[in-house]
């Protein structure tokens, strides 16, 4: 590990994770990490320095910087800041960060995360898990914890950030419409231990009584309702296209086509029917909190 003039410590094991590997999958993000790989390269070789004598100069090993350059590393954004004082790049390279930023996350929360922002409503169903939107940073971690084969501490970090980033979109202006429906068992499943669930339960009082976010509670004994396919996720956009998808069919990808998008609305549509008012959800976490 090292030291920079600023008493920050960097260290090629914190830099050189699994959880910053570049996605070969991953088209679009791989091209920008080569692009800004390709630039701190440019700088470097214009400022007549060798990689380890900038390694040494930013606090980290010359392997690493071979990695950021070579495009097979996500740069954090420590590195670009460092990286941008010692080439006295004005900048330059420092304004990286929000590019960098766009694809560390995996794909798949990236695109799940973009749909989310530009929706004008959303309309989710969970029988297994309180959903990404609505869950607290300790609970996801908590969750997220319990795959198997489990994510390393890097990966598993690089999950929380990308699911945290998504909350944003409660703060958005003009602000979406939310209709979430949650299973009474997502309630009283003890993710993370008794005060995890505790602060989870709490988080959802919170956001249930924004105006624009209605919460649902579908009590375990009501099993007359089409939701025990799993999961149903429906985004509607300012444009009038839509997106959803499903646990059980269309192989679980996400759908556009106008019949398959009238399946999912019709079966959330008798599932929100059939659970509890917004009002009686609320008395209803308000409830199990108590009991908790």
């Amino acid at each position: 590990m090292n030291v920079d003039g600023t008493g920050t410590q960097h260290g090629d094991g914190g830099t050189d994770e699994p959880g910053w590997d570049v996605d070969p999958d991953d088209e679009s993000g791989a091209a920008v990490v080569t692009a800004v790989g390709r630039q701190i390269k440019a700088w470097r070789e214009a400022a007549g320095m060798r990689a380890g004598e900038f390694g040494a100069a930013i606090g980290y090993g010359e392997d690493l910087v071979y990695k950021v350059e070579g495009g097979r590393r996500i740069p954090r954004p420590e590195f670009l800041d460092r990286a941008d004082e010692v080439l006295r790049a004005g900048g330059k390279l420092a304004m990286m960060k929000r590019e960098v930023a766009e694809v560390r996350y995996p794909k798949k929360v990236r695109d799940l995360a973009k749909m989310e922002a530009e929706a004008v409503e959303l309309a989710a169903y969970g029988n297994h898990n309180i959903h990404g939107l609505l869950q607290t940073e300790t609970y996801m971690r908590a969750l997220l914890a319990t795959r198997r084969p489990a994510y390393s501490r890097p990966e598993l970090e690089r999950m929380v950030d990308a699911r945290m980033a998504r909350r944003s979109v409660f703060e958005r202006e003009p602000a979406p419409e939310f209709s979430f429906v949650q299973e009474e068992v997502t309630l009283r499943r003890p993710i993370g231990g008794t005060m995890v669930l505790r602060q989870q339960l709490e988080r959802l009082l919170e956001v249930g009584h924004l105006p624009n976010v209605e919460i649902q509670v579908m009590p375990t004994c009501r099993g007359d309702h089409p939701g025990t396919g799993g999961r149903i996720q429906v985004l509607k956009f300012s444009d009038g296209s839509a997106v959803g998808r499903t646990d059980n069919e269309f192989a679980g990808r996400p759908v556009s086509d106008p019949k398959q998008l009238r399946i999912l609305e019709l079966r959330y549509g008798i599932i929100r029917a059939r659970a509890l008012s917004p009002g009686e959800s609320l008395a209803f976490i308000e409830q199990v909190l108590g009991e908790t």
